[in-house]
């Protein structure tokens, strides 16, 4: 016997179709690529998606064809994401901060029939547009008056693309199950891979992602985020504002400290959410400016873990409620809310730092699990670590056209219909979960595991470090052992002695780095995460000292 409740797809188009009806003059403001700060709203973004629709008809894009853009966080490139998803094609949001060459091969490899992207990313274009096998026409994101000059095939402003449009477009009719939007991943080890997104998986992620004990966000809401919208869906963040009418700032191309700071405070943001990197700048740009944060709230800190010194300034300096979250593109993205369990209310102070530290607990819609190499579950004790393994409805179980297949159906699961998230973490009695490290990054030392991450954390904290980074090199006795690599604040120059001795006490002993390395620049991967691959790379004939011994 089925239910006899109404037939109602879940399909994207009725999130901004909800934000037109419910919030039509709740504010979309962004800081434009061409520098000056634009005001739009739901409405407008609507009536622009729609225009988009039909121009996209008009030149022959239908259901399941793929749309690609390379843009900023902006509401044209919001209008572009809902006027093609809604109609049925695949919105495929470019990283810019990829190679050109790894930015053609994932365009071809889309199969994308339209670029959209913003003027900053001409010089880009220009270079891989003869490598672009499927690309037949190209849109940047700029007025008539702002359009640079080029000669790409088929150019044209955004202006010109959607003027005299109707707003009269059908959306949606099709299955929720239909492709809506797909994200690449890195592709740190061999290719980037697809993730291609139904509009069911997108909409039921937004609904996880706001949950009171994730997001929480609401009408009353200014949300600014600072991830970007080629970073998995801006971590649900162009979905979940218009779903709950929440006055939405887009960042545009300026993530620095004082840009960021300067549209929190004129724009009244009491909600935001970026990778600790941006944070860090954030947080570097206010202490040295002695700025304080008058209507910031909550703050949401992904994309890798947070630095205990972050958390700490957020919440013991500004009074801003850190909310530490964990995923991945595969997972939509968010995996895990670190916000506090009930349990935790009887901690002190520097117990509940401890505890919210951690990745935290799976939202509704997330199950998760850890085993050993062999796919048999550890105990969930907080001690015993093991391989996370995710399942939900907002969870990848392929890649786009079969990549990284790992049985006949062409899809990327283990055995037990769970998907391997490649990271090595921890589950306590209540379900909180902490990663310990990436498989592939933790440090194998005698036999024992060292997590990279929690020495990364705790060393950020020592005085005149801007940036740290632990990979492991090679012993001849112990096989691997942690090397800590710093990127000094501008003027200081830690010791390998005073860092060391800050280290004391704080982790096991024996995870104690071998040596300590100065470097002008830690490497960061285009998602803002440390690069391990290039650092690794950098080290690969590194010897550590009184290792002759030994040998």
């Amino acid at each position: 016997m089925l239910g006899l409740m109404q037939d109602w797809p879940l399909t994207v188009e009725k999130v901004i179709d909800h934000a037109k009806a419910n919030f039509p003059r709740r504010e979309v403001v962004t800081r434009s690529v061409a520098g000056p700060i634009t005001r739009s709203d739901y409405a407008t973004v609507w009536a622009n998606a729609k225009r988009v629709t039909n121009t996209l008809r008009a030149r022959g894009v239908k259901l399941g064809d793929r749309v690609a853009t390379l843009a900023w966080t902006t509401d044209r490139h919001m209008e572009v994401w809902y006027g093609a998803m809604n109609m049925g094609a695949v919105l495929h949001t470019v990283n810019p901060r990829l190679f050109p060459e790894q930015i053609a091969w994932i365009i071809n490899h889309a199969e994308d029939k339209v670029l959209f992207f913003d003027a900053t990313f001409l010089p880009i274009v220009e270079k891989i547009a003869p490598l672009l096998k499927s690309v037949e026409g190209y849109v940047i994101l700029s007025d008539r008056s702002d359009m640079p000059k080029t000669a790409l095939p088929n150019a044209t402003s955004y202006e010109d693309f959607i003027a005299g449009l109707s707003t009269q477009a059908q959306w949606g009719g099709f299955d929720e199950q239909t492709a809506c939007g797909l994200c690449y991943t890195s592709g740190t080890t061999g290719d980037p891979k697809g993730v291609l997104y139904s509009h069911r998986s997108n909409i039921l992620h937004a609904m996880m992602a706001n949950q009171t004990d994730g997001f929480g966000c609401g009408a009353a809401d200014t949300v600014l985020p600072i991830a970007p919208m080629f970073h998995a869906n801006a971590w649900a963040i162009a979905f979940v504002a218009p779903m709950c009418g929440a006055k939405l700032v887009m960042p545009g191309p300026k993530l620095d400290g004082a840009s960021i700071y300067e549209m929190m405070e004129t724009e009244g943001v009491t909600f935001s959410c970026a990778v600790p990197t941006v944070q860090i700048m954030l947080l570097n740009f206010m202490r040295e400016n002695n700025l304080k944060l008058s209507t910031l709230k909550r703050v949401a800190v992904g994309g890798s873990a947070i630095p205990e010194a972050v958390l700490r300034a957020y919440e013991e300096d500004y009074g801003v409620e850190v909310i530490h979250a964990w995923g991945m593109t595969e997972m939509s993205p968010i995996g895990t809310f670190g916000k506090l369990h009930p349990e935790h209310a009887k901690l002190d102070h520097e117990g509940r730092i401890k505890a919210k530290l951690k990745q935290g607990r799976a939202p509704f819609g997330v199950e998760l699990k850890i085993t050993d190499d062999e796919g048999v579950e550890k105990p969930h004790d907080g001690k015993a670590f093991g391989r996370l393994m995710v399942r939900g409805p907002a969870v990848a179980r392929s890649y786009f056209k079969n990549a990284g297949a790992l049985n006949e159906k062409g899809e990327c699961l283990q055995p037990c219909g769970f998907f391997d998230t490649g990271d090595v973490a921890t589950l306590d009695e209540l379900g909180i979960m902490q990663i310990t490290d990436r498989a592939k990054d933790v440090i194998k030392s005698g036999g024992e595991w060292i997590s990279s991450i929690d020495i990364e954390n705790i060393a950020i904290g020592a005085e005149g470090v801007a940036n740290a980074a632990v990979i492991g090199v090679y012993h001849p006795k112990w096989d691997e052992r942690p090397l800590l690599v710093i990127e000094p604040k501008p003027g200081a120059q830690p010791t390998k002695e005073q860092l060391l001795k800050y280290l004391e006490g704080k982790i096991a002993k024996w995870w104690t780095p071998d040596d300590v390395v100065l470097v002008e620049k830690i490497p960061l991967g285009a998602t803002g995460k440390i690069n391990k691959l290039a650092l690794r790379e950098l080290f690969k004939d590194y010897r550590l000292p009184n290792t002759q011994a030994a040998e």
